[in-house]
């Protein structure tokens, strides 16, 4: 089960420097994550200031 990104996002890029599989990308207005390559470790989930990631 992968993670997903909120509309809580504030796009400040934490997020995607923690993916230690490079899920992370910028959105249009908020981060998203790949799905296929998340591997659900949830480091994204501990560095995000507002917890904007998600499990689904």
């Amino acid at each position: 089960m992968a993670y997903k990104i909120s509309d809580d996002c504030i796009s400040c890029g934490a997020c995607m420097g923690e993916c230690p599989v490079g899920a992370i990308s910028e959105g249009d207005g908020k981060y998203v994550i790949n799905a296929d390559t998340c591997v659900d470790c949830g480091a994204c989930a501990g560095v995000c200031p507002v917890s904007a990631p998600v499990a689904e």
